[in-house]
Formats: structure tokens, C-alpha cells, sequence
């Protein structure tokens, strides 16, 4: 009969790449996970895992065991959910999150959620949108906050809030005192991120119905940090969250640009597998819709 201990040891292997990665994440050793492996391997009496390559790679019955593992470990963790308390309650989440949720409201989410549940492990994983969908896909992820920028068939959505977002520039960079038209925003660089942001998505999205043009090839950047600081550099024009970034124009780092069209709300979204019927998931969108605040940088 297999233990949570040893299913435990080829999930966190499968996660971590690495017997060494897998002792970490257990507190335990790597000769502890080794032995908890080759328990296993007897019982169904079968390697579990290819040892002639140097990497922790599956053989077909360690691709088995290791569905069997995150199924019976998922279903364990929904068990204890439903019977314990949410102060006693001992578990792992793994939320995806953006670039942006990490630089304002993150902080004020992790301490919402210590204050309810402080035995609770909250690792949060910054990337793209789209990455992060597809990591919620394929079970890497518990949660995912995002932009609603994506199609997401199948899946729970929670709405959190819409961000604020203006056009911006260095001081001095457009020459321009009256709100600009979508034509004239052509007439500058524009600075872009890529389609796997969802930011990327729902400005190309703006752009295409607004039936603008770009003169100029456009830069792209797959992150909100390099945006902030080539759009305060002057090499071009961006969309940008305005709240957060207040202290920026208020020293003359950046300028707010008038357009004449409203630029595109930027709605957040939070998104989980309903099947799983977690309770501590949706608790956590409760929390993040209490919390999601996108006014200020690393706000508690």
C-alpha cells in the first residue's frame, strides 16, 4: 500500500525536475526521498524512474503513478478542507499571478490570507497571462489572477476589478497640448507588450477596432517593468496603469497623454478549475476581491 509520504516524493519530483529539488520542498533529505522512491518501485515492482539519464525523467509506470499520485493528493487535500478548521488547516497554493498584481495589492492578499489560515504555504508564481492559463491547464496552479483577456471555456471566473490605465510618455516627448487621435498616436513608437500579457492582448485588440495603423514598428517587451522604464527614457509612448504609477508623473518622470478615444479598460479576473471543488480556493477569491486594490505600489 502506497503512503502519502512516498506519492508526496515523485509529485515534488515531478515538480522540482530533481530528487534535490523534491528534498527541499519536503524539508527532508535527498537519501529521504530516494528511499521513499524505491519504496515504491518495490511495491509495484517496476523502476519508476529512467536512471540512465541525468535528469529525473519517467518511465510509463512512473507516468501512472505520478496521475495516481496527484489525483489521491488532490482529493486528500479536499478531504481535510472540508473537516478541519481554517486555523488548523495545513495546506499549499499555488497562485498565478502578473507582474502587476505583484507590485501593488499581492502583500495585502498574502496577510488577508495568513490572518485566516496561517498554516497555509502561498507560493505565488509571476508570469504572463497566457502562461499562467496554461499552467492553471495543466494543474501547475491552483489559482490564476489575470487580465480578462482570455478565452477560458470550462473554467471558474471570479471578477475582481478594473485597472485604470492612460497613455503615457516622458515629459516633453509628444508635442502635443490637445488629446490625440487615434491617428496620431500612430505617428509615434509605440511600446508594447507581447500577446502572451493580457495587457499586449486587449491593446492590440484596441488598436485594431480603433483602426489604427502603426507608422512605426512598435517595441515589444513580455514585462511591465522594461515598459515603465523605456516609456520614462522617451523611446515611446505606452499604456500603463495610472494609480500605481502616480509617484512617476507626480516627479515628472512620466506624462499622462490625453486621447480623444478612451483607451481600453483593463479588467482582472480571477480563475480556478470548478471540478476540484475547492473550499479554500474560493475562499481565497473572496479575499482577493476584498483586497484587490491597484491604487498603490505593494500596498498591505
Amino acid at each position: 500500500m502506497f503512503s502519502f509520504k512516498q506519492l508526496e516524493a515523485i509529485y515534488w519530483i515531478d515538480r522540482e525536475g530533481s530528487f534535490a529539488g523534491a528534498a527541499q520542498r519536503l524539508h527532508t533529505t535527498q537519501a529521504a526521498v530516494s528511499k521513499r522512491v524505491k519504496e515504491l518501485e518495490s511495491i509495484v515492482g517496476e523502476e519508476v524512474f529512467d536512471r540512465s539519464l541525468r535528469q529525473a525523467r519517467f518511465t510509463g509506470k512512473g507516468v501512472q503513478l505520478l496521475q495516481a499520485a496527484q489525483q489521491l493528493l488532490r482529493e486528500r487535500d479536499l478531504v481535510m478542507e472540508s473537516l478541519v478548521k481554517p486555523e488548523t488547516m495545513v495546506r499549499r497554493i499555488h497562485i498565478g499571478i502578473t507582474e502587476l498584481v505583484a507590485m501593488t495589492w499581492l502583500p495585502a492578499l498574502l496577510s488577508r490570507i495568513h490572518q485566516r489560515y496561517p498554516h497555509v504555504t502561498i507560493e505565488p508564481d509571476v508570469d504572463s497571462g497566457s502562461r499562467l492559463l496554461a499552467k492553471l491547464g495543466d494543474d501547475q496552479l491552483d489559482l490564476a489572477i489575470i487580465p480578462d483577456a482570455f478565452a477560458h471555456t470550462g473554467l471558474a471566473v471570479k471578477p475582481l476589478a478594473a485597472v485604470e490605465f492612460a497613455w503615457m510618455c516622458k515629459p516633453g516627448t509628444v508635442a502635443s497640448e490637445r488629446p490625440l487621435s487615434t491617428s496620431a498616436l500612430a505617428n509615434n513608437k509605440l511600446l508594447t507588450q507581447s500577446d502572451h500579457s493580457g495587457l499586449g492582448r486587449i491593446v492590440d485588440r484596441w488598436l485594431e477596432e480603433n483602426m489604427v495603423e502603426q507608422i512605426n514598428p512598435p517595441v515589444v517587451t513580455n514585462s511591465l517593468l522594461p515598459l515603465i522604464g523605456l516609456t520614462a527614457a522617451g523611446m515611446g509612448i505606452s499604456y500603463m496603469p495610472k494609480d500605481c504609477l502616480r509617484p512617476l508623473i507626480d516627479a515628472g518622470q512620466l506624462q499622462l497623454l490625453a486621447t480623444i478615444e478612451p483607451g481600453p479598460a483593463v479588467p482582472y479576473v480571477a480563475i480556478f478549475k470548478p471540478q476540484l471543488k475547492s473550499v479554500l480556493v474560493s475562499d481565497i477569491c473572496l479575499l482577493a476581491q476584498e483586497c484587490c486594490d491597484f491604487s498603490g505600489m505593494f500596498t498591505a
